[in-house]
């Protein structure tokens, strides 16, 4: 009902189409993302090459703003390398490269679980050429990691639910409880003595505090011009924005769709906070952070590169643990974002999570001191989640 409540809105209440009425409903009703769009949520097809094969699981791994940065060559026999396509990096929300990293950790992790289940086993070398610096623009075409592959995979556990996966957006079921011992099991998933730390709480007295946190940063986020436009920029919006891009947010609300269709929606100038799509995006944000039955956090002890690659590669085994369970688990990254107007609520973060201030050296080199690499709320989805649109298999590789 509010999608007809927006549409009758967007029209003003004014304009009456009569002409194609019957072809403009179904247009408007249809809300399904093309299957074409979601191909890689089938698995590989066809493939006999088995780091092909593994890597058709792995570019399914979670990124900001669904970018899937990733590049692989296999030019080298026995052997996967690992490059950060640089085109795909959000500078102003992540300007020191920092998700994005942590979105190859979570590439890596699924990676090294396909390997495993086609008998073969990953060696992982981070950084065979050395870290890159501070700076993304700045960055070299440099190898993130290089895989080699022998025989020996044992297979993971976690590999079955890869593919049922999902990130979800939606509201929880504010009425069933996540209990302390799904917070435990999530605990457990992340690898033991590593380098990255996992916390949690489903206690209201801090999970109250953190939902509002994460609605402050949200609209922080939307409502600052550079990441406020990045954010619009990288919505996909109606069934051919998503499968011409097959990235980014997919938005198929047939309130928005006639919005972009009626020239009513700008994307080369943030939304006004007046604006309809501001609102939506806004309502989206608060009711996500508002639905939140507990929060699950990951840290690590300084914030190298290997460290958020690290996290990445923790991160994703949570929110497969999560998926066996029918738990919802959906990353809450504006409050760890790193652009200069986000630094109070990052450093509010670390007081709350962390029992301390965010280190006043230098946040993003190794031995700056203890960093939240994650913040996700967890939650019972009120409805099935559906995937998110993938770019094909041949987009990723270098052959």
């Amino acid at each position: 009902m509010s999608e007809r409540r927006n549409f009758v809105r967007l029209l003003g209440g004014g304009i009456v189409v009569a002409a194609g009425a019957t072809a403009f409903a179904t247009w408007w009703l249809n809300d399904e993302v093309p299957a074409a769009a979601l191909e890689a949520w089938q698995g590989p097809r066809g493939e006999r090459d088995p780091r092909r094969r593994a890597i058709a699981y792995a570019v399914t791994a979670p990124t900001a703003y669904n970018a899937q940065p990733w590049v692989v060559d296999l030019r080298e026999p026995d052997a996967i390398v690992l490059f950060c396509d640089r085109g795909r990096l959000h500078l102003e929300s992540d300007p020191f490269g920092r998700q994005a990293l942590i979105g190859h950790g979570a590439f890596i992790e699924l990676l090294v679980m396909a390997l495993a289940q086609h008998g073969l086993r990953a060696v992982v070398q981070l950084w065979p050429q050395g870290e890159p610096g501070r700076d993304p623009r700045h960055w070299h075409d440099l190898p993130v990691a290089r895989l080699r592959l022998s025989d020996g995979g044992a297979p993971d556990p976690l590999f079955a639910h890869v593919l049922r996966r999902r990130t979800p957006r939606q509201r929880f079921d504010t009425g069933r409880a996540v209990s302390s011992e799904v917070l435990q099991g999530l605990d457990a998933a992340v690898p033991a003595h590593g380098v990255v730390q996992s916390g949690g709480t489903v206690d209201p007295a801090r999970v109250r505090p953190l939902r509002r946190l994460c609605m402050a940063a949200a609209r922080l986020e939307i409502s600052t011009p550079g990441t406020g436009l990045e954010n619009l920029r990288q919505q996909r919006i109606g069934p051919r924005e998503i499968l011409a891009h097959r990235d980014g947010l997919a938005v198929n609300e047939p309130a928005l769709r006639l919005a972009a269709a009626l020239g009513q929606l700008d994307r080369s100038t943030p939304a006004p906070e007046d604006s309809g799509w501001f609102r939506q995006m806004l309502g989206m944000h608060e009711e996500q952070a508002a639905t939140a039955m507990g929060f699950v956090w990951l840290s690590t002890r300084g914030n190298s590169r290997t460290e958020q690659i690290e996290a990445g590669r923790a991160f994703v085994r949570q929110q497969l643990h999560a998926t066996g369970l029918g738990l919802g688990m959906q990353p809450m990254s504006q409050p760890l974002e790193e652009f200069a107007e986000m630094a109070p609520h990052r450093a509010a973060a670390h007081d709350m999570l962390l029992g301390g201030p965010l280190p006043a050296c230098d946040a993003r080199r190794a031995g700056a001191g203890a960093t939240l690499q994650m913040i996700c709320r967890v939650g019972y989805p009120m409805a099935p989640v559906p995937p998110a649109p993938r770019r094909p298999l041949q987009s990723f590789v270098r052959a």
